[in-house]
């Protein structure tokens, strides 16, 4: 996400901030996941239908989006330290004030956070892909291993904090937690890029941009995929408290099974990618996630449905990493100027996708229902990958 990690400067300098950024995702993880364990909660206490609950990852992904487009004209005038700044900052505001009485103010606290995120996750995704060269797609994958400790830790985190009544106590840990990052971020050196006028006219004139066809289709990609990633996470809990019939200690931990398989993937992913093609490896993992995904519909009791979710989240680890990799490698330095659009659309999949589930689940009068629609989602993007064949070859 930020300044080019690639440019001149000293080694201690280039491990602080790198240690920053991982140590960074790894909270953020938090925050992006934590509607899915604490949604049952806010239903309980509202009395919400399955589209009201829905509309919690609307406002989350909606906010996200223009976290996005900050993120993206900060780094354009300032460099990454203001965006991360920025972020963390805002991450922590949202957090402290989440677990609200009022079903407006959690609402509220929810587009702060998303704000935060989105203004974070583009400046560091890029920036380990400018690092990692041709094995960027293994370097973005460790950096989203990070996040995935977060999102693993979450559900557990919000279990025990329910059980013991601590709920705010441990949202304003986290958030102080983001507090402290963005005073980091402000105290770091940032490496000069020295060589981006070169790189980016020699990049320019050895890699013209990829035809506006690809753009979409590349855009419809992240849209897709973050709309899944987050539908399957985010109603999991829900998903397996009805399939219980009540509230439990295993449907609230549910999420944590998917984004357990998710981060033991990426940990997996650069050893693959070592010996597979990154194509090939795209194809199999979204055959891998439309059968988890499939399990976890066809499910009739929870541990079915957990043992779906760990498949799904397995097949899901490497998708958004080998994305981020081919988007640096199209796309050279006009990544930097058309990252915006991309990472908007993935906000925007994350904010459409989970709420249409919501909107079906209550239309149909079945979250099964609404739950083929992360399923065909990765045979969608199949299909957007068979178009590209050519390309992703390469």
């Amino acid at each position: 996400m930020a300044t080019t990690l690639a440019s001149p400067a000293r080694p201690g300098s280039r491990t602080v901030l790198l240690a920053l950024l991982f140590v960074g995702f790894v909270l953020i993880g938090i925050p992006t996941v934590i509607i899915g364990p604490i949604l049952p909660v806010f239903i309980s206490r509202w009395s919400l239908d399955d589209s009201q609950a829905g509309f919690f990852f609307t406002v989350q992904f909606a906010s996200s989006l223009c976290g996005v487009w900050i993120a993206t004209a900060l780094t354009h005038w300032r460099g990454y330290r203001p965006p991360l700044i920025l972020g963390y900052a805002l991450t922590g505001a949202g957090l402290a004030l989440l677990n609200a009485s009022t079903h407006t103010q959690a609402l509220l606290a929810t587009a702060l956070f998303g704000v935060g995120y989105g203004t974070v996750t583009p400046p560091t995704n890029l920036s380990a892909a400018e690092a990692g060269g041709e094995r960027s797609a293994g370097l973005v994958s460790l950096l989203n291993f990070a996040w995935g400790i977060g999102a693993v830790a979450c559900s557990p985190l919000v279990l025990l904090a329910l059980r013991h009544r601590m709920l705010t106590p441990l949202l304003l840990a986290i958030a102080i937690g983001a507090l402290l990052l963005a005073g980091c971020f402000f105290a770091v050196s940032f490496p000069v890029d020295t060589h981006r006028s070169a790189s980016e006219s020699s990049t320019s004139s050895l890699s013209p941009t990829p035809a506006f066809a690809i753009t979409m289709a590349v855009s419809a990609l992240f849209f897709v995929y973050v709309g899944t990633e987050t539908s399957v996470g985010g109603w999991a809990a829900e998903h397996a408290k009805r399939l219980a019939g009540h509230a439990s200690n295993l449907s609230t931990i549910a999420p944590m099974f998917f984004y357990g398989g998710l981060m033991a993937g990426r940990g997996l992913v650069p050893l693959v990618l070592m010996r597979v093609r990154e194509n090939r490896v795209a194809l199999a993992s979204l055959l891998t996630a439309a059968l988890g995904i499939a399990l976890v519909i066809a499910a009739t009791s929870q541990r079915p449905a957990i043992v779906g979710l760990i498949i799904a989240g397995f097949g899901c680890a490497s998708i958004y990493p080998i994305y981020i990799s081919w988007f640096s490698k199209w796309y050279g330095a006009a990544a930097r100027r058309i990252g915006g659009v991309v990472f908007s659309l993935a906000s925007l999949g994350g904010s459409a996708v989970p709420w249409l589930v919501g909107f079906v689940s209550k239309q149909s009068g079945s979250l099964r229902i609404g739950l083929l629609i992360p399923f065909f989602c990765p045979i969608l993007m199949i299909g957007i990958l068979l178009l590209l064949r050519r390309r992703t070859a390469q």
